[in-house]
């Protein structure tokens, strides 16, 4: 009681006289000074940490230098004051999104801000903290953390990477048990970790992988709660953009793991199905929102370099089976085809795949296992007739058609080689010794099924599909043309009438007759090429149009993307074709194509430009000998004028459902007939519930936009003259695609010398090392060899001078005996030893 008596009359001032906010909190300022007591610091936080809600600029102009002192100093002392200054300046950092004047704040919040992290001991001592094991100082201390990366992630993460404990303080937040800590410590990673390269290493070599993978295991893999979403967010970050923290990914255990979250097993054999624990599981939105996450890393992995070829085959398979033979959720199987590269490598024809389908009027918890079949014929049939054996064909919400467009775009990528075109076209062909037609493929099936008078919204998609994948066949293929020329369909009018479900049935069920050829009569006519059939089958879709109501939008729209699908499909088959133009001409193609130009309307700008452009294709390459001519054509073309066919082209181009088409992008949200309807409609109606459409695919906008201005040139040239088109012949296609390919291969095989050639030069210069250091000892020998010479020189000379003064000793002492002069004997017994060693040495 005396001491809050005491603090009481402190802050109330002499004689109980009334004081001002900014009085009491300059006075509560003086008070943090370190020369007061450790009470008195306390006391004088707590009561600037209420007046921070009403006066957050004043206590912030005044007490943040001495709060951040006491920070500093008191803190690790102190839990109660730690925990007091950490709340404090976390208020005058935030930003309070219900402030009346939310700009003001927020100017104020990031003044505070700067002011925090112009000295870096101040985040030093931040990370500190998170070393302790009080709960309140840990978070109280990532509050602020996360409130600083919000507010200046690029200071916050310079000062990490300067801190010499500041990963391993990270760490220790992350391991803690309390779930609270956890959850905040992973959300602050998030921050800390976004688009800085350096700090997303050192958190990986620190273990962060481990410990977060840890986590995911601990929660129940993807069947956890959001923690385990923000995880494999947190996972994701650290890995993607950063090559560095993939190699290091690679070379762990983890990446099985991924395919264990998913009841994937990681060493399974390719001749094996995979468990129905995998196929057939029950899904919740939390659980998709999971295995989006896992399916996205295992994606990344599997485009990024350095990845060996077992562990892409795993990723791969998981992928196609998940998409192609599971329950999975329409956006999963979407996403998991969307993963696989372009330049994909696996033999989609050799893997068998065990797909499943609903059993009808169960709602999902029984299914029908289907008969097995390769994930390139289950590709096939997936983008032709939909999800579960063409169950939901004519569904035209954008999710399932969003799934079909991912199926199209493998198979386009599967079939970029044109050997892989040629094999699938000339298998189509009936053989040569054969007098019986061939089963039809479902392809081939699908694209010649005849245009009903009534909409069959099925089958028209089905049409449509096919002749988007039967394009890809064909594209700057001049031997798959070649082939196609002579497909000639034969199958019986009520298995046209099938449009679906023909190519699978259930395992214990019996195979379906409807791809079986039945034997012509010989009363009937020869049966039609393909060519002359898609020509008749582009003629019906235009009657069938010029038969409905103007006024039914829906139903002429339907057609009219049936017409686009023909359309774009001849156009890519006759480019360059001198026979196919031949042949489509003969089979009336002239007269189609003129009709529409002819009669078309304002709104209506795709059908008229794509039959311009068709026909500009067909003067330009009508080259072979026939009733039609190129003058034939010219005249047409002049009546119709140049200018009118090159701004029906041009329209195509400006037409949004033409523009919209990206290499990611093929399915357009189906127009609202009016923005009043479709208000309250859209505001509540979520995206994949929505209903698409297909009018293109990216392979044949990057074939309009290539060749358009060689078309609208030949549209104006003379019968007479010689081709005008800018683009390559077929032979020289035939020649840039094989030299691509020895280019291709040629940079895989300088990219495998180069590594050789790395890993010899690293041993090249340990021998150079070597050699040098050879070379210095050689030196230092050689030196020590001349000094040696010298020295025994030296010792020669003293001895032959040596020798010379005892002879003239002796001499000396010969003379001196001579002359009767005394002579010492032991001078005497020194000459005798010395001319013993003499001998000696001798």
């Amino acid at each position: 009681m005396d001491f809050l008596s005491q603090t009481y009359i402190a802050l109330r001032g002499p004689t109980g006289a009334p004081q001002s906010a900014v009085d009491t909190i300059a006075k509560l300022s003086d008070r943090l000074s370190p020369s007061t007591l450790l009470a008195d610091r306390r006391a004088a936080v707590l009561a600037l940490k209420g007046l921070t809600r009403d006066c957050k600029a004043d206590v912030g102009d005044r007490a943040l230098p001495g709060l951040i002192q006491v920070l500093q100093d008191d803190a690790e002392v102190d839990p109660d004051i730690g925990k007091a200054v950490l709340e404090t300046l976390h208020h005058l950092c935030e930003v309070d999104e219900t402030a009346k004047d939310k700009e003001k704040d927020r100017e104020i919040s990031f003044k505070h801000t700067d002011y925090f992290l112009q000295d870096e001991l101040a985040t030093h001592t931040l990370f500190k903290l998170l070393h302790g094991s009080h709960f309140y100082i840990r978070y109280s201390a990532l509050q602020l953390l996360s409130t600083l990366l919000q507010n200046k992630r690029s200071a916050v993460q310079s000062h990490f990477l300067k801190a010499s404990n500041a990963a391993s303080s990270i760490m220790a937040v992350l391991e803690d048990k309390r779930e609270i800590i956890r959850n905040e410590s992973i959300a602050t990673i998030q921050s800390l970790t976004s688009q800085s390269p350096d700090i997303q290493k050192v958190l990986a070599f620190e273990g962060a992988f481990e410990k977060l993978f840890e986590i995911v295991t601990r929660e129940g893999g993807i069947e956890g709660d959001v923690i385990v979403h923000d995880v494999l967010r947190c996972v994701d970050g650290l890995l993607r953009f950063n090559s560095s923290n993939q190699s290091y990914f690679r070379g762990t255990s983890l990446p099985t793991l991924l395919c264990s979250f998913l009841l994937f097993p990681s060493k399974l054999q390719p001749q094996d199905a995979p468990p129905q624990e995998f196929a057939l599981q029950f899904w919740d939105p939390k659980k998709a929102a999971n295995a989006s996450l896992v399916i996205g890393i295992m994606g990344m992995l599997i485009g990024s370099k350095g990845t060996t070829s077992q562990e892409t085959h795993v990723f791969v398979r998981c992928l196609l089976e998940l998409a192609l033979a599971s329950n999975a959720p329409t956006s999963l199987k979407t996403q998991a085809l969307r993963l696989l590269p372009s330049n994909l490598a696996f033999p989609l024809a050799d893997v068998v795949v065990t797909p499943y389908m609903p059993v009808p009027e169960t709602n999902g918890e029984e299914w029908d296992r289907l008969e097995p079949a390769s994930a390139l014929d289950v590709l096939v049939e997936l983008a032709l007739h939909g999800e579960y054996n063409g169950l939901y064909g004519g569904n035209r919400l954008k999710d399932p058609l969003d799934l079909r467009a991912a199926a199209l775009s493998v198979v386009g990528n599967f079939v970029c080689k044109d050997e892989i075109k040629q094999a699938i076209v000339q298998a189509m062909l009936p053989p040569e010794e054969s007098t019986n037609a061939p089963a039809v493929s479902p392809l081939l099936h699908a694209l010649c099924l005849p245009p009903s008078s009534s909409l069959n919204i099925a089958n028209l998609m089905t049409t449509h599909f096919a002749t988007l994948l039967f394009s890809h066949l064909l594209s700057s293929s001049p031997r798959s043309k070649s082939f196609a020329r002579s497909i000639k369909p034969s199958f019986s009018a009520s298995s046209a009438e099938q449009s679906q479900g023909q190519f699978f049935v259930p395992a214990d069920g019996m195979p379906s007759s409807a791809n079986v050829a039945e034997p012509e009569n010989e009363d009937e006519d020869a049966p039609q090429s393909l060519l002359q059939l898609l020509s008749e089958n582009l003629s019906l879709c235009f009657l069938a149009r010029s038969r409905v109501d103007s006024v039914n939008e829906r139903e002429v729209r339907e057609w009219d993307r049936l017409i686009v699908g023909y359309l774009c499909l001849l156009v890519q088959w006759l480019w360059e074709d001198a026979k196919s133009v031949r042949e489509f001409l003969d089979a009336g193609g002239l007269g189609i194509l003129v009709e529409p130009i002819n009669q078309t309307a304002e709104t209506d700008s795709l059908v008229p430009g794509l039959c311009a452009f068709l026909l500009g294709v067909c003067y330009e390459f009508n080259r072979e000998p026939g009733e039609i001519t190129r003058s034939t054509i010219h005249a047409i073309i002049s009546r119709l004028t140049v200018d009118a066919l090159v701004g029906h082209i041009t329209r195509v181009r400006e037409d949004d459902c033409f523009k919209s088409v990206g290499p990611d992008c093929m399915v357009l949200l189906w127009p609202t007939s009016s923005s009043s309807s479709s208000g309250a409609l859209a505001s509540n109606q979520r995206a994949q519930e929505q209903e698409g459409e297909i009018w293109f695919d990216w392979a044949f906008v990057d074939f309009w936009k290539s060749n358009q201005y060689a078309v609208q040139r030949a549209l104006g040239s003379d019968p007479n003259s010689l081709t005008t088109s800018s683009g390559p012949s077929a032979e020289s296609m035939m020649l840039i695609g094989s030299l691509r390919d020895v280019i291709r291969a040629q940079a895989e095989e300088i990219d495998v010398l180069k590594s050789k050639l790395k890993d010899l030069s690293a041993g090249v210069t340990e021998v150079n090392e070597l050699k040098s250091r050879v070379g210095e000892l050689e030196s230092v020998i050689q030196a020590a060899e001349e000094k040696r010479k010298s020295v025994e020189k030296e010792q020669d000379d003293l001895l032959v001078l040596l020798d010379e003064m005892s002879t003239k000793r002796r001499r000396d002492k010969e003379r001196m005996k001579q002359a009767g002069l005394e002579v010492s004997e032991d001078e005497d017994e020194a000459d005798e030893e010395v001319d013993e060693e003499d001998g000696d040495g001798e």
